[in-house]
């Protein structure tokens, strides 16, 4: 082990953006993992009367429907964090494949897959994203599609920047030069390369895509009644929202400290791999 690599983990175990964004992302996915064992109501069930402010018995009050918000917000974290991750994961398969084949064979391959990117880049994510719902139709699974083929784009260009840097290293030219087979080299050589920008650009996108699936749901395209997700909860509160405010400000604060720990999470490896903002 390098003294760099001793150097970086050991800013990492120290940096308070990184000690903050994994307690909170550990927090949630622990309430996510156990939400049937330690929320106090049936998410869809009706446990009160309606729009019941916080109290000692509903911490978050009741919603429209009198079900219990904490119960609803504590299972919805399944729903979200699901979505991002799912939605990462397969812009990041994706993304990674354009980019990889984009960087090591150039040429027309090249040019094809950047202008496809190009084209996807033009539209912000939530309106790409909003295109493929049109298409697809509405319902959190299409939701998790329709994100992930939104951030594929950003995967493809990252990657492609760091295999045309890693395609010029000696190790490539003689590995072709021994005769050994292109998919090998890519998968060998330069895969392992790509690792460390596509971890933290993962981590970034994770709140990225929370963010817009909760946006999607919250206009009617994602989740669908009864389910317990914040984008929805947040939307269902709006109407009243000067009389019963907890109903869409409990769930916007899911959404906001979700994002916010994968966005401390993703700049604090960020530093730590990135040499160059390590010397700043």
């Amino acid at each position: 082990m390098t003294m760099d690599t001793v150097e970086s983990r050991r800013t990492l175990n120290i940096n308070p953006s990184f000690v903050i964004g994994i307690s909170i992302l550990i927090v949630w996915i622990v309430i996510a993992i156990f939400a049937d064992q330690i929320s106090p109501y049936n998410p869809i069930k009706t446990v009160a009367g309606a729009r019941e402010a916080p109290s000692a018995s509903f911490l978050f009050g009741t919603d429209r429907l009198g079900r219990d918000v904490l119960s609803r917000v504590m299972h919805g974290s399944r729903i979200s964090l699901m979505l991002g991750l799912i939605s990462v994961l397969i812009g990041a398969i994706v993304g990674t494949l354009f980019g990889i084949l984009s960087g090591y064979y150039g040429g027309l391959i090249d040019t094809i897959i950047m202008r496809i990117t190009d084209a996807m880049l033009a539209f912000p994510g939530i309106l790409l994203a909003l295109v493929v719902i049109a298409s697809l139709g509405t319902g959190i699974i299409k939701v998790m599609i329709a994100v992930g083929i939104s951030t594929i784009p950003i995967y493809a260009r990252l990657i492609r920047s760091t295999v045309l840097t890693v395609r010029e290293q000696p190790y490539i030219d003689a590995a072709t030069l021994l005769g050994v087979r292109d998919i090998v080299i890519m998968y060998r050589h330069v895969l392992p390369n790509t690792l460390a920008p596509l971890i933290v650009l993962s981590t970034l996108q994770v709140g990225n895509a929370i963010t817009i699936g909760a946006g999607l749901s919250f206009l009617g395209m994602g989740a669908q009644p009864p389910d317990a997700e914040w984008g929805l909860m947040a939307a269902t509160g709006r109407a009243v929202l000067g009389k019963a405010w907890w109903i869409s400000t409990f769930p916007g604060i899911a959404i906001l400290t979700a994002v916010m720990a994968c966005n401390l999470l993703g700049d604090s490896l960020r530093r730590t791999i990135d040499p160059r903002i390590r010397l700043r």
